[in-house]
């Protein structure tokens, strides 16, 4: 009962987590500038390894505690 929470809280945060990396990602290629030039990349790498991590963490998590 407790992993099943654990494992939905988890979920939620780590696909919170690659929301708001997009989110800040879009913001700062629409400001333009040197903001764009020296964030915007970065940020969307960063958004590519979220996702990454919460693919694996979701495909794990459905594996482990199918019922």
């Amino acid at each position: 009962m407790l992993s099943g929470m654990v494992v939905k809280i988890l979920s939620l945060v780590l696909l919170m987590a690659v929301g708001i990396v997009l989110i800040l990602g879009i913001g700062t290629l629409f400001k333009g500038g040197e903001t764009s030039k020296k964030y915007s990349n970065k940020l969307m790498q960063l958004r590519v390894l979220l996702q990454f991590i919460a693919i694996i963490a979701l495909v794990g998590f459905a594996y482990f505690f199918k019922n």
